[in-house]
């Protein structure tokens, strides 16, 4: 048995993957494109760079689509703004920005997290600095969003500058109407850079696709790397993804059912005095003593996925997406589980008068790379 299917058979609350499924006209479409599979898929990305232009009433010139918003990160730090200098990330969040500005030879700068939240006016202090710049909003884990006053802060400074700002909006969908977006400031000027995708509201996570919105002449440096990959979005993920697009009662349906999850969820932890962070996502950042410990008895013993967002340098807290309200539930109780364990040794530890940590089990439910929890922004 391969280490995918045994994490398939868990409960799988670790990547942020979407309970409600893709609608039924994607997967209509995804059907329908398998009639050609035979054929390469259009290279231009026309059909659905279209749609997606008519969704937001911009020129298809200023639409990018990607093998996923992971295949525009490594497209942007590549290609977009002035290469000979670093770009800039936050402590704290998706790894990936770091790592392919690092594997691009370009380096990157880090900025501290205020606490749990960006640090606004450092980060738009060290703009000057570097060529581009990387944020997520909302953000990844924390799950807060930005308010509209530091959105701003940021547009300005990339306005000043004339560093392009990139802005992760991965999990945009899910948050309230009102909440700060690139496509609110695309007639500023401004060198902006949205990042969006197709896997998390629209529940096409296996077909990887994704797309960039932002200035024309982003969008055509984004363009010109990806001319190296031209057929990594696939015919199969370009039609469902243009009919996903199309269903707007699917999408506010599922809008409508993360809330509900996402309230009930933060009640219950609430009710069971569980610190955690607020969240606009479909996913609540817990607090707990040890993530990694957590994460490895979830797995090991509960046969739970999770995400220790300490993989994200930001420790002490578990990713958990607002999966179905059963396995919520259960990791829940499971949790409490592993508490009571654990103090139940230290109390015995202290009388004994010897210090340690609670002893592991033998038991394992995934080893080896069925632990392999997937890439750390997902």
């Amino acid at each position: 048995m391969s280490p995918t299917s045994v994490a398939d058979d868990l409960i799988r609350l670790h990547l942020s993957e979407s309970p409600y499924g893709a609608s039924a006209s994607a997967l209509t479409a995804a059907h329908s494109a398998l009639d050609r599979i035979s054929l390469y898929p259009d290279p231009a990305r026309q059909q659905l760079i279209a749609a997606i232009a008519a969704a937001y009433g911009v020129a298809d010139e200023q639409i990018a689509v990607g093998n996923g918003s992971d295949e525009l990160v490594l497209l942007s730090s590549l290609a977009v703004g002035d290469v000979g200098r670093p770009g800039l990330v936050t402590a704290g969040t998706f790894p990936g920005y770091h790592t392919c500005l690092e594997r691009t030879r370009r380096g990157s700068l880090s900025v501290p997290l205020d606490g749990t939240a960006i640090n606004v006016p450092a980060f738009t202090d060290a703009m000057s600095r570097v060529g581009i710049a990387y944020v997520c909003n909302p953000h990844n884990p924390s799950g807060g969003a930005l308010p509209r006053e530091q959105f701003d802060g940021l547009v300005h400074a990339a306005a000043s500058t004339g560093v392009p700002l990139v802005v992760d909006e991965a999990y945009l969908e899910f948050a309230p109407p009102d909440t700060p977006q690139v496509r609110d400031y695309l007639s500023s000027g401004a060198p902006l850079l949205a990042l969006r995708t197709f896997s998390k509201a629209y529940g096409l996570a296996s077909l990887r696709i994704g797309y960039a919105i932002g200035s024309a002449e982003l969008v055509t440096q984004l363009r010109s790397a990806q001319e190296t990959m031209p057929f990594s979005a696939n015919r199969i993920a370009q039609a469902a993804a243009a009919a996903a697009l199309a269903d707007g009662d699917f999408i506010a349906d599922v809008r409508a059912a993360n809330a509900e999850r996402r309230a009930w969820f933060t009640a219950e932890l609430a009710r069971r005095s569980r610190r955690h962070l607020p969240s606009v996502t479909n996913f609540v950042a817990v607090a707990v003593d040890d993530s990694a410990s957590a994460e490895r008895l979830l797995a090991r013993e509960h046969g739970i996925l999770v995400r220790d967002a300490r993989r994200f340098c930001f420790p002490g807290f578990l990713r958990i997406s607002l999966g179905e309200r059963e396995h919520l539930r259960c990791c829940l109780d499971a949790l409490q589980e592993i508490d009571d364990q654990s103090r139940s040794w230290l109390r015995l530890a202290r009388r004994r008068g010897t210090p340690g940590r609670a002893p592991q089990r033998e038991r394992t439910v995934v080893t080896g790379r069925g632990l392999d929890q997937g890439h750390a922004k997902h």
